[in-house]
């Protein structure tokens, strides 16, 4: 296997050399956005946990709770013994949620977009993307056979312009966006994409990860895809959609269908917390009202979701600047390439209801100090 190790050490040193190569870190996550590395206590501004409930004890309970009825693991694929009791329960409140006719959960929101793209599109078909869309969204695509296009990131006229030339060649078309955009932070024109995509008969897919539960207000599309990982603090994905999208789902989509399914401690967890997100209005406005605290202080634009972007451009620049800030007892990560476009390297910071003001405020001064911006009282 000579040849094999020779390919991998080629590979490490080029990703070494661009400042690129990953390492697992492990980190210990605590309540109250605390986390801890090599023993050292940190405050996470790099967690999707937007609403502090994975450590939230009404969740946790309902996670346990699980475990003792259900055992520790689905058993099978759902449509063999994994379908238990709590998925059912789960997946009427996703879609009351979001307003739909049905819901179906999938092991994760990877899971859920390499499944709903292929099963709704194939040859001879046409998929439109957003051209920042996240990596699943792109792998599902792929998937499908169909010819794959991007339009302009959060440009409606554009995306006409691309269906106006390609959809009278295709079958059928589909449309992919984010509600808000993982490592930018900024929200998709939904209702505009929606109206162009329904002028070409052109059914859209909208992922709702970092939106639900903090900024998912607008219209719905009619295909909604999410996850349980981040504001419901839990895992899993999941999509809503029609009753007979729904149905086509459960027989079609392949990462559903042979796939282990979601653990009962997993669905509980996350059950319990869509009820607590539901009941507490003032926790989901928080994680936009601190971001927004801290774009001020550092004059950025306005953030318009819980993640705000500080571009630094230069892979091995942002990895220092983020050591900087774990030095200082700030745990936010550094995104480089291919994760983000070459030369917009950023440290991604992400806020939850479990942060307050002074580690805001405290955060945003250290950003100043290490990248030369000002910092606003």
């Amino acid at each position: 296997m000579d040849s094999l190790d020779a390919f991998a050490r080629t590979k490490l040193d080029a990703l070494e050399a661009g400042s690129l190569r990953r390492r697992l870190t492990p980190t210990e996550r605590g309540s109250g956005a605390a986390a801890a590395r090599g023993g050292r206590a940190l405050v996470s501004f790099s967690c999707n946990d937007y609403l502090g409930l994975s450590h939230h004890p009404r969740v946790i309970a309902a996670a346990q709770e699980a475990v003792a009825a259900y055992g520790a693991g689905a058993g099978g694929s759902r449509l063999v013994t994994g379908d238990h009791p709590v998925l059912g329960a789960l997946e009427d409140r996703l879609a009351r949620h979001k307003g739909a006719e049905a819901a179906l959960v999938f092991g994760s929101g990877y899971l859920a977009n390499l499944g709903i793209t292929p099963a709704l599109a194939g040859g001879g078909d046409l998929v439109v993307l957003d051209e920042l869309s996240h990596a699943c969204m792109w792998a599902g695509a792929r998937l499908s056979g169909a010819t794959v296009l991007t339009f302009r990131h959060n440009d409606p006229s554009d995306l006409a312009k691309v269906l106006a030339e390609n959809r009278p060649h295709h079958a059928r078309a589909l449309v992919l966006t984010e509600r808000v955009f993982s490592m930018d932070g900024d929200r998709a024109p939904i209702g505009d994409i929606l109206s162009v995509a329904e002028d070409f008969d052109a059914w859209t897919l909208v992922d709702d990860a970092h939106g639900i539960g903090v900024v998912e207000d607008g219209p719905r599309a009619p295909l909604e895809m999410g996850t349980l990982s981040k504001a419901l603090g839990s895992y899993g994905g999941y999509l809503c959609a029609s009753r007979p999208v729904i149905d086509l789902m459960t027989s079609r989509a392949r990462s559903f269908v042979y796939t282990t399914g979601l653990p009962p401690a997993s669905a509980a967890a996350a059950l319990e917390a869509l009820a607590i997100l539901e009941a507490e209005p003032a926790r989901r406005a928080r994680p936009l009202t601190l971001a927004r605290r801290f774009t001020a202080r550092l004059g950025l634009p306005e953030a318009e979701s819980a993640v705000v972007p500080v571009l630094v451009g230069d892979a091995q620049a942002a990895l220092a600047i983020s050591a900087a800030l774990e030095a200082a007892g700030f745990l936010v990560v550094a995104i480089r390439p291919p994760t983000v476009p070459a030369g917009t390297a950023r440290l991604r910071v992400a806020f939850s209801a479990a942060h307050d003001e002074a580690q805001v405020d405290a955060l945003a001064e250290a950003v100043a100090a290490l990248t030369g911006r000002a910092s606003r009282p």
